[in-house]
């Protein structure tokens, strides 16, 4: 098991490197860094851009206001899927809303939510509003997947709620929430910077790389863009490992 582990690590690895190889490649052939900067000068300037404070400010700024608005659409989302999982009329209602949602352009809602809430807690709004229907409609499936036949036995033995809810469903709703949190953590990142580069608010990722597009930074805006792939995935791990901790704390396990 352990070698087939790292085998698959090493293939992935080996993936990376095989795609860093073809944009050093790109970037030699183009010879114009304004347009395409090499992944050696995109790295140089990223530890450049971690040696000033301005750096940690923005990426804090954005990283509280991204997992701000993912907190909100995780709890939302998982309560409003309970809901309607119990009763059928708050489905219905909850059906056109979230489709609504999943349909509408990220900048229709950013353009609103700026004449009303402002640039500041825009970014909060719009990683909420993209990742709530991805959260309520994957919560929604685990529940009506939980085994029907346990459920009749537990309720045939007087069985308590919150042991069923430990014993059944979540085992049965943590599969979908792990796959809906590792999409939603992407989308999070790249509707929440795209609202910060409508709203600006300050110390930002997004007004950071608003401004490269004023300077013509091309090597800033690839290093930047860097700067999120890496903490955007460092995050999904980490958020991936603590529902994982709690589902399991949840069913009984250690």
């Amino acid at each position: 098991m352990r070698a087939w582990i790292d085998r698959s690590r090493a293939v992935r690895l080996l993936a990376v490197l095989f795609w860093l190889a073809l944009w050093q490649l790109a970037s030699v052939m183009i010879a114009q860094e304004i347009v395409l900067v090499s992944p050696v000068s995109a790295v140089r300037t990223l530890i450049g851009l971690m040696g000033t404070a301005s750096f940690y400010r923005s990426v804090l700024g954005t990283f509280g206001r991204i997992l701000l608005g993912f907190a909100l659409a995780l709890t939302s989302g998982t309560l409003l899927a309970a809901l309607a999982s119990r009763f059928r009329v708050a489905e219905l209602l909850l059906h056109p809303p979230m489709a609504a949602i999943n349909a509408t352009p990220i900048a229709s809602f950013a353009i609103l939510a700026l004449i009303l809430i402002g640039s500041r807690n825009l970014s909060v709004f719009i990683s909420f509003l993209m990742v709530l229907p991805v959260i309520y409609l994957n919560v929604l499936k685990g529940i009506a997947s939980a085994n029907g036949k346990l459920l009749e036995m537990a309720r045939a033995f007087h069985v308590g709620r919150a042991r069923r809810l430990g014993a059944i469903y979540v085992p049965a709703v943590l599969p979908y929430l792990l796959a809906a949190c590792q999409v939603a953590l992407g989308m999070c990142w790249k509707s929440g910077i795209a609202a910060e580069v409508i709203g600006q608010p300050p110390y930002s990722i997004g007004t950071a790389l608003y401004q490269t597009k004023l300077f013509l930074a091309t090597d800033e805006l690839f290093a930047w863009t860097l700067a999120v792939v890496l903490i955007s995935a460092g995050v999904e791990r980490l958020a991936l490992m603590g529902i994982q901790r709690l589902g399991g704390r949840a069913e009984g396990r250690p």
